[in-house]
């Protein structure tokens, strides 16, 4: 494991070392020694280990869970201020507090090679996102900044949103578990009218709720530019589900969507398999943990007989059981563009594993199925093994009772299978 020694000068080390718990001073504190960022970089990578390719590469410099608190924030952005190779910095789950995002916010705007910032987990709050939405204001290359679970709250959003209204560089925001709301979420879908750079955008955990994805939805309709959407794990609802749904139809860029964990139900479930019949642009859809049933599980899965791009569905822990994949398996038979498909605790039994492979059979397409903590036996294994022996690459059967005769009728079917690169079991 990398210690945490960053710099070091011939005054010798001026970081904290592990296990002491430093209170954080302010800004104000004496620079490090003269001499002392040059070293930085480079002691960060004798200290981790030129051997170690999750610490250290290169371009890039893993700090995660390393106990780092302002003093190394400090040394950080010092030694950017200088360094002009560093492309990723992961400081995530430390504890640098706002102190530490506002003197590498600092370093930013005189840093010309950083693209990747990761200051998840830091206790930065709505201060330190508000000295990081300064950064990104001026920033010519950071394209990817992630500041989940830091407490950010609607203040810290609202100062972010108005950055995104004029950077042109910045293209992934990551601000997962926030708090910021269905207010935070307005502020959000103003911002997308008018940014132009933005592609992905996670907002899981967040509190957001019907209002909150209406008004995102509204900014979708408009937006051209936003690729990845991912508002799992609060509430939108069926409503909000809906609203997501009828900007679907008019949306052309938008590939990825993420609404697992909302309670859509299956009413608003077939208004998204609607939207799918029309949509030519998304190409996986996330619907897990929605309490989806045997309608709104049909629905979405003979939308894909008329979809012509999304190539993952992902279903995964919804009340799906044997019937709701009996009736449409037919669809897979025809469907031209579906990769993968994800239905694992989904209290799928024999015969609906019996059903999906017989659809195998004719589809070489659909290559990797996720089946895992279902009800599937030895029935479902030989019938599974069969199918195995034609076009897949990926299945996922763990957590299942296929018992030793599953497994050897699908160690046989392994000797014939000529794409098979994933099998758990």
């Amino acid at each position: 494991m990398c210690r945490q020694v960053i710099g070091s000068s011939r005054a010798g080390l001026w970081l904290v070392p592990p296990g002491s718990q430093p209170s954080d001073p302010s800004p104000s504190v004496p620079p490090p020694p003269p001499g002392a960022p040059e070293a930085i970089l480079g002691q960060a990578e004798s200290t981790c280990g030129r051997g170690t390719q999750d610490q250290f590469d290169s371009d890039h410099l893993n700090l995660r869970s390393n106990r780092i608190r302002y003093n190394g924030a400090l040394a950080l952005s010092e030694a950017l201020k200088i360094n002009s190779t560093l492309t990723t910095l992961n400081l995530m789950s430390n504890k640098i507090s706002y102190n530490g995002a506002l003197v590498l916010s600092e370093a930013l705007k005189i840093n010309s090679t950083l693209s990747t910032l990761d200051l998840s987990s830091n206790e930065i709050g709505h201060d330190g996102a508000q000295a990081m939405a300064e950064a990104i204001k001026t920033d010519s290359t950071l394209t990817t900044l992630s500041l989940g679970d830091n407490s950010v709250g609607v203040d810290g959003v609202q100062v972010l949103a108005e950055a995104l209204k004029t950077t042109s560089t910045l293209t992934t925001l990551e601000l997962s578990s926030n708090k910021i709301g269905d207010d935070g979420a307005q502020v959000l879908a103003e911002a997308l009218k008018a940014n132009s750079t933005l592609t992905t955008l996670n907002l899981r955990s967040n509190e957001i709720g019907y209002d909150g994805a209406q008004v995102l939805a509204e900014a979708l309709k408009s937006n051209s530019t936003l690729t990845s959407l991912t508002l799992e794990d609060y509430a939108i609802g069926g409503k909000g589900a809906k609203a997501l749904a009828e900007a679907l139809k008019t949306n052309s860029t938008l590939i990825t969507l993420g609404l697992g964990s909302n309670d859509i139900r299956d009413n608003k479930a077939e208004a998204l398999s609607e939207a799918l019949k029309t949509n030519s642009a998304l190409t996986t859809l996330d619907v897990g943990n929605n309490s989806i049933g045997f309608k709104g599980t049909l629905e979405l899965i003979l939308s894909c007989k008329i979809n012509s791009t999304l190539t993952a569905l992902e279903l995964q822990d919804n009340l799906v059981r044997d019937n709701a994949v009996l009736a449409p398996s037919e669809a897979f038979k025809t469907n031209s563009t579906l990769t993968t498909l994800e239905l694992w605790r989904s209290e799928i039994r024999d015969s609906g594993a019996q059903a999906l492979a017989k659809a195998l059979k004719t589809n070489s397409i659909l290559t990797a199925w996720n089946l895992g903590s279902n009800l599937i036996r030895g029935n479902g294994a030989r019938a599974l093994a069969k199918a195995l022996e034609t076009n897949l690459a990926l299945l996922n059967l763990d957590q299942n009772s296929i018992g030793d005769n599953g497994a050897q009728m699908l160690s046989e079917a392994l000797k014939r299978n000529p794409t098979l690169t994933i099998l758990e079991l």
